[in-house]
């Protein structure tokens, strides 16, 4: 089944402008920033993006789903995907409407009257990221608007949901009401992504009361092995395979559907885990130079996306694996979650 444009794919997260800016290991230090980290901003952080700002930075439609929302429409038709989230009323909103447009991302925001529009400072130091996320508006996304008539249409229309683990910290309801939209028809796909360490960590029982859910689980190693530590037990501190089994083995909802669990490695070889299966799969990634490598911030968007655009169009899940290694590939080369123009096309390794 290929994909036939109408919005099939559905992404659900937290919108932010990103404040990207090349630093070095002072600004870290400054702030008790880790160098390769995301994490919820608290009082003290709240001057780092003015500090950004004061030097030079480039401003991205931002947020990981929605980074991998345009990832996904980046390789599929247009009119392929769409987003929604919670943005201020300001001109940092309006930023993101028009990135997302020339990215050919279809939004539905809703706006909120109080908060201004969600910021994630990027600290770039070396090939690392830390990302420190100021959520404002984007915390104030509320049920109401995913029940909307409006948008409930287009959430019954879409055939494919993408949320990203970060929106366990602002509405789990919506969340649930997708995982459960998706289990109550058997053509439709819920895929998660475990986001950040800090999101197993300390939104346990959210992520849990989403695993019976999960046709595609996605994360990388770092954040499979913060699962496996909060879950304790058996699991704790093994290999990033037998992690990965392990996922793909819980208990499921729509037990007609084998779960996949998808662990990227940086550099190592992605780990892919089949409900049922007795071993995993390990598909090496495609290799790049050192200095090619210009920003690796959103590289594991862009494989989401990758992946889920070739899920969508019905590919097979080593083709699927390799276009998000694809996407990766790309991104990494630009500054920030960010594709070349003009647009490439996909080819298999």
């Amino acid at each position: 089944m290929g994909s036939t444009g109408d919005f099939q794919l559905l992404c659900l997260e937290n919108p932010l402008l990103d404040i990207q800016a090349e630093c070095d290991d002072a600004m870290l230090q400054k702030y008790s920033l880790k160098p390769n980290d995301a994490i919820l901003a608290e009082e003290s952080h709240m001057p780092l993006y003015d500090d950004l700002l004061s030097r030079k930075h480039a401003l991205i439609a931002g947020g990981a789903a929605q980074n991998t929302a345009r990832a996904a429409q980046y390789i599929l038709p247009a009119d392929s995907v769409l987003y929604i989230g919670c943005v201020g009323q300001d001109e940092y909103a309006e930023k993101l409407r028009s990135a997302c447009a020339a990215a050919g991302l279809r939004v539905e925001y809703r706006v909120d009257d109080t908060q201004p529009t969600g910021r994630c400072g990027v600290v770039i130091t070396g090939n690392n990221r830390s990302l420190c996320t100021h959520l404002a508006a984007a915390n104030e996304y509320k049920m109401e608007h995913l029940k909307s008539p409006k948008i409930w249409d287009l959430v019954q229309k879409a055939k494919f949901y993408y949320v990203g683990g970060f929106h366990l910290t602002v509405c789990v309801p919506a969340v649930m009401a997708l995982a459960e939209e998706a289990a109550a028809h058997p053509e439709k796909v819920f895929v998660m992504n475990l986001s950040a360490p800090f999101i197993p960590q300390f939104f346990k029982q959210q992520l849990e009361d989403t695993s019976p859910y999960w046709d595609y689980v996605i994360g990388n190693e770092t954040e499979a092995a913060a699962w496996a530590e909060a879950q304790g037990g058996d699991v704790k501190g093994k290999s990033v395979p037998e992690i990965a089994m392990h996922m793909a083995g819980l208990k499921k909802v729509n037990e007609g559907r084998k779960r996949t669990v998808v662990i990227t490695q940086g550099t190592e070889s992605t780990v892919v885990a089949v409900q049922g299966e007795e071993k995993v799969r390990e598909y090496p990634v495609r290799t790049i130079a050192k200095e090619e490598i210009y920003d690796t911030n959103g590289a594991g968007d862009a494989f989401a996306g990758g992946f889920v655009a070739g899920i969508v169009e019905g590919k097979s899940l080593e083709e699927s694996v390799d276009m998000g290694q694809w996407l990766a590939r790309l991104s990494i080369k630009e500054l920030g979650p960010q594709f070349p123009s003009p647009k490439q096309t996909y080819s298999k390794a």
